[in-house]
């Protein structure tokens, strides 16, 4: 890592921390000039506007999470295992970035045009990536619960930590991802037991009343007949 490349890390983790407590509409640039340690005309020409530091933060976010996903998935082909380090990759990140994520999270629409444009398509694919998981594991397991409920269920797990995380009441980011990795496949593998369960009994019960019935028939024939 360059030194500029530090500096700028530095600088965008600032610029954070502000929008995080003002809000981006309530963050100008003379707060952002403070917090950053830079003059206000030397932000405005590095950046031009606070749009463009909300604009390079959530850039360096996301490119930063889905670079550490591939190459966390590139040689592992179980597909839970797959599941359990989409999780942990993410909370990883964030459980130490917990202002990025509330920022992204609460900033989500405030990019305009080609930037926000840009933004949207990074997150498209993080979310195919997730998708394409729950939809491998549904085939490779014959499981039978929808990919794509499952995927943004999710997502609404892993995207609030920053409202309620505690590393002393919740523990570690490992130990959070792999109470959440259980929860998360346990009720995909019950909802693809009920479904099947619930066909077995469209089947069964059916039977079992046609039986019911014939064995009434049968009652009443042997009772005309004399039989007890």
């Amino acid at each position: 890592m360059t030194r500029f490349d530090r500096r700028l890390g530095q600088i965008l983790d600032h610029a954070t921390e502000v929008f995080c407590v003002k809000g981006y509409e309530g963050a100008s640039m003379r707060d952002l000039s403070r917090a950053t340690g830079m003059s206000l005309a030397g932000l405005y020409y590095y950046f031009e506007s606070k749009e463009r530091l909300l604009f390079l933060i959530q850039k360096h976010t996301f490119t930063t999470i889905l670079e550490r996903l591939k190459a966390r998935l590139e040689h592992v082909t179980d597909p839970e295992q797959r599941i359990r380090i989409f999780i942990l990759n993410h909370l990883e990140y964030f459980v130490s970035n917990q202002q990025g994520l509330k920022v992204l999270s609460h900033e989500d629409e405030s990019l305009k045009n080609g930037s926000g444009s840009e933004i949207a398509a990074i997150k498209r694919e993080y979310y195919r990536i997730c998708l394409s998981l729950m939809e491998d594991l549904r085939r490779r397991r014959g499981l039978d619960f929808n990919a794509r409920i499952a995927a943004l269920s999710l997502f609404g797990m892993i995207n609030w930590i920053y409202t309620w995380y505690n590393p002393r009441v919740d523990g570690s980011a490992e130990a959070l991802a792999a109470q959440m990795g259980n929860i998360v496949l346990s009720g995909v593998t019950s909802a693809s037991l009920g479904r099947k369960y619930r066909k077995t009994l469209r089947v069964v019960i059916p039977t079992l009343n046609e039986a019911e019935r014939e064995g009434s028939a049968v009652r009443r024939q042997n009772h005309k007949a004399g039989y007890k």
